[in-house]
């Protein structure tokens, strides 16, 4: 068939007008589902819409790609551990510019949009801020039109469902895939052979040289799965091509005939486990060893599909470069690079030199830590278990690339150990951070203060080898999904007052200042802020029986449990409310509910601790008639992009309150402020970028900044010194200690004191206490002022036009890739 005869086709596909939709749900009720369409119900309406909006998007996909290839495009091969998704149903129906039209054929069966999509599960594909950013990214790919694939592993339990369970979390599978995935293609015909285990040898080719090989592999299959992903309203479709691990023989006849029918498919169990969960723990060495499979596995066939589409064009590797470029997302993906130089070296025979040019000009790294001890590192036992071959190339680049710093830094010997990618010990590590910084050619960080804290703290070595490879890319959210499909009353008045155009051109955000201090303007945003807020209790109501009244300020914090991200802090100043409205009721103006949600590590003691406090601090106080009339607290189990969509519109108030210098960026503060909430925050991440585009008076900045808290910390910072001058903060810690929350049991939250104390309270919670509550005391006289709270709302979204993801994406194609948007071919 030609291309003309393939492009009609494509056309009979389906068209946007809602009869269309009609007609190919009904089909696929018959053709896919089996199933009458005269009983449909939301379950199968949204199993038939999606393989109707799928039959639309596949026919620009292939244009798209077909684009890529005539025109000889360099691309983008995006690699991510994580890809938050969430539902696609509406996301795409908004991208297609079909939202309306899908409105309209649902309710042909009596049946509305968001009642569809209600039957559809979060992909279980990320965990948090990370996934998520990738996920804005392809978004903001698609729409600018940049050539570009996203790569991870189609997990299929993702990382878990949390449950609450007398306060406490407990993690369940995430099924998320029990009843299929109809936005997916499995790709059965492009499978990739992966190795692992095995042993390194040398031999002599027919040349003459000396190589070496990685031979008696145990073998797994990597077969490719895609999910589509559109731009908004351009016709670009690009894929995420996620990786499912499948044994290389499923099923041993010999062993079930002989009556072993457990062995006989153990190899299938065992490779399956590979894309089974994200993050597996990394308590038993069987769950790191785990972890290092998932991470080479995803990047092998990651790679070999690269080079199946470079060898197309039948171009020498040398010019790869120029064809492609890999972005590692964070030190996951880091084995890549001697993957490339493995197969570019041992397999098509370049000699070492020619390989490393590739290489270096092929990958990019963004990084997305502050902290040294969250760098990922790799026992060098375990590595040579798992990846003989590659700890051979390993020690090679590590070898060559310090003979370099000694030829730079002659006789410092200090310098070299600091900068050896292996970490030599008791117990060597491989440096993964290190890996990705002397193989890649450019490094980024994710905020203005990261960049600076990265070069300043983590990388100074390397900054002064390589000035010219770091530079900083503030992150960004995508606002189709984070304002215009999670905020629709809002999205319709900002567009009634300054058009549509800011849907993809966020900076026309800025035109709403005029309109702040307007009174009519301010009391329909009120309005529009109220009908979230309203949708927030009702699904809170539904979902889990709380009650949140919708008048009240919402005060929200909800991310990674974690000690950093402090929401400790936010505890003690719910306990200091507490103990103010037991002592006078009317001390407290403002009532507030404040709202939690996120997932702590499996093997996180202290962060499942935490959700415990956070719950059991809950309890005590929504429950006491004499202060749930103007506080309550509410933990919404099992955080994840779909409940985000309904936090985050309704929030008055977000907490953004981790230690300055510890959060890279953060994109949740960016989808608060976007919809009109106000941060109480640090000086840290983007916070700062933030208070810099909303204006200084319109944020709530409190406590240490970053050089503050290093200098704190040389002066030898005491925790025990700040309680003794703080009454309050001394009479909250006392509530923790003497059971007041725990049932008595004057143990229970000991190890959180601990903590606090005893382990020097290495988050400075204690040391920001007084410096929040003050905070938090200011911002309640500016809540009773309506007209000065609304404008600082308006103001905050109209500051908000810097942090989209099309900026994001747009500085990464100038200054990192060197690609460029290009249209789709008609």
């Amino acid at each position: 068939m030609s291309t003309k005869d393939s492009d009609v086709v494509l056309e009979e596909m389906g068209g946007l007008d809602s009869e269309s939709l009609v007609e190919s749900i009904c089909q696929h009720h018959l053709s896919n589902l089996g199933r009458d369409y005269g009983r449909s119900d939301k379950f199968s309406l949204y199993q038939a819409l999606a393989y109707s909006l799928r039959d639309r998007l596949v026919g620009n996909w292939i244009k798209t790609q077909r684009s890529y290839y005539n025109r000889s495009a360099k691309s983008v091969y995006y690699l991510s551990l994580e890809f938050l998704v969430g539902k696609s149903l509406t996301s795409n129906a908004i991208n297609l510019g079909i939202e309306n039209e899908t409105e309209e054929a649902l309710g042909k069966f009596g049946v509305t949009l968001e009642e569809a999509e209600s039957a559809e599960v979060d992909a279980g594909l990320g965990n948090g801020g990370l996934g998520r950013l990738a996920s804005c990214f392809l978004d903001s790919m698609a729409t600018l039109g940049i050539p570009g694939y996203g790569y991870g592993i189609r997990y299929e339990y993702g990382i878990f469902k949390q449950a609450i369970e007398n306060g406490e979390q407990v993690e369940l599978p995430d099924d998320w895939l029990h009843s299929g995935n109809p936005w997916e293609f499995r790709r059965r015909g492009f499978v990739f052979t992966i190795g692992l285990y095995g042993r390194e040898e040398k031999y002599t080719h027919d040349d003459g040289s000396l190589r070496h090989r990685w031979t008696d592999t145990a073998k797994v299959m990597a077969m490719p799965v895609d999910m589509l992903i559109p731009g908004y309203k351009n016709g670009n479709v690009i894929n995420m091509r996620l990786w499912e691990a499948q044994p290389a023989r499923r099923f041993n006849l010999d062993l079930f005939n002989s009556g072993d029918y457990i062995r006989s498919m153990e190899d299938a169990v065992k490779t399956e486990t590979i894309s089974k969960v994200l993050y597996p723990s990394d308590k038993l060495s069987e769950g790191r060893e785990l972890r290092l499979v998932q991470q080479y596995f995803f990047v092998s066939a990651t790679i070999q599909d690269m080079l199946r589409r470079f060898e197309k064009i039948k171009l020498d590797f040398s010019e790869l470069p120029n064809r492609a470029v890999v972005h590692l997302n964070e030190t996951h993906p880091a084995i890549a690079i001697p993957e490339l130089m493995r197969i570019l070296i041992d397999e098509h025979m370049l000699n070492w030199d020619q390989a490393w040019r590739i290489c270096r000009r092929t990958f990019a790294y963004t990084n997305h830590t502050v902290m040294p001890e969250a760098l990922e590192k790799w026992s060098l036992d375990m590595m040579r278990k798992v990846l003989p071959r590659h700890v051979s190339i390993i020690f090679e680049i590590n070898r060559r690339f310090l003979d370099e710093v000694k030829n730079r830094f002659p006789g410092d010997d200090e310098r070299l150990s600091r900068m050896s990618i292996i970490e030599e010990g008791e117990y060597p590590q491989v440096r993964m951070a290190w890996l990705a910084v002397v193989g890649s050619f450019t490094v980024n960080g994710v905020s203005t203060l990261h960049g600076e804290l990265i070069k300043k703290n983590i990388f100074y070595d390397f900054v002064e080898m390589f000035p010219g490879r770091f530079i900083s890319v503030t992150n960004g959210i995508t606002p189709r999904r984070w304002l215009k499909q999670c905020n629709i009353p809002l999205s319709e008045l900002i567009t009634e007052k300054i058009g549509k155009g800011w849907v993809t051109d966020l900076s026309r955000l800025h035109q709403l200042e005029s309109l702040a201090e307007d009174e009519e303007f301010q009391i329909r945003w009120y309005d529009c802020r109220l009908k979230a807020k309203k949708k927030l209790v009702e699904y809170a109501q539904k979902e889990y029986g709380l009650y949140m009244p919708a008048d009240w300020m919402y005060d929200v914090q909800v991310k990674r449990i974690h000690e950093y991200k402090r929401q400790v802090l936010n505890v003690l100043h719910a306990i200091t409310l507490y103990c103010r409205l037991k002592k006078d009721p009317s001390s407290v103006a403002v009532s507030r509910v404040k709202i939690f949600a996120g997932k702590a590590a499996p093997g996180y003691f202290l962060a499942k601790r935490i959700i415990r406090l956070i719950n059991s601090v809950g309890a005590v106080i929504n429950s006491d008639s004499a202060v749930n009339h103007k506080l309550r607290i509410a933990f919404l189990p099992n955080y994840r992009v779909s409940q985000a969509e309904y936090i985050i519109p309704a929030t008055d108030l977000s907490e953004q309150i981790s230690l300055a210098g510890t959060e890279a960026s953060g994109t949740g503060n960016m989808k608060f402020a976007l919809n009109g909430a106000l941060t109480i925050g640090t000086l840290d991440g983007a916070n700062i970028e933030i208070m810099e585009e909303v204006g200084r008076e319109n944020i709530f900045i409190f406590g240490m900044n970053a050089d503050d808290v290093e200098r704190r910390k040389r002066e030898g910072y005491v925790s025990g010194d700040v309680v003794g001058g703080d009454s309050e903060l001394a009479e909250a810690l006392n509530l923790l200690a003497d059971g007041t929350f725990s049932e008595g049991d004057r143990d229970f939250f000991a190890p959180i004191l601990d903590s606090l104390f005893a382990e020097g309270d290495q988050y400075m919670t204690l040391a920001d206490y007084r410096a929040y509550v003050d905070a938090q005391d200011a911002l309640e006289q500016i809540w009773l002022d309506r007209k000065k709270w609304l404008k600082m709302s308006i103001l905050n979204t109209a500051g908000s036009g810097h942090f989209s993801s099309d900026r994001a994406i747009m500085e990464y194609a100038t200054s990192i890739w060197g690609v460029h948007p290009m249209e789709k071919e008609s």
